[in-house]
């Protein structure tokens, strides 16, 4: 019977932990005030052509960058730059009868993304839209 107990005393030191924490964090840069909703599935859902620049600073806020061509026409630049890190640590610990042994690996992975919308006005009226986003 003692032994039996032993067994089980050494199955139980023995055992393996594992423990992970994830701390993820987001940070987004530009200049206008609804910059975090700038998603493609907003332009594609609240920018339409001939709708006028009130309504789609109203939707979009202010644009990051407003030129002119020689015709008068304008172009709207808007940006979205995110930065997304995301810190993983996994320790394994192995506790035998003897001897105690402890491993601890960590991952850190930084991506970032930029998200362009560019909208063409005539006469104060969307002419045209485009967007681009990436990952890298």
């Amino acid at each position: 019977m003692k032994k039996y107990y032993l067994l089980i005393l050494v199955v139980l030191m023995s055992a393996t932990s594992c423990t992970i924490v994830r701390n993820t964090g987001t940070y987004s840069g530009g200049s206008n005030n609804n910059n975090n909703d700038l998603t493609p599935g907003k332009v594609q859902k609240e920018i339409r052509k001939g709708m006028s620049g009130a309504e789609v600073m109203q939707s979009l806020g202010s644009p990051n960058m407003v030129t002119k061509d020689e015709n008068g026409l304008e172009t709207w630049v808007y940006d979205k730059i995110a930065t997304d890190a995301s810190y993983s640590k996994q320790t394994d610990a192995l506790f035998l009868w003897v001897f105690a042994k402890k491993n601890t690996e960590s991952d850190y992975q930084l991506s970032q993304s930029t998200f362009t919308v560019i909208i063409k006005m005539k006469d104060d009226k969307v002419d045209s839209f485009t967007y681009h986003s990436s990952k890298f």
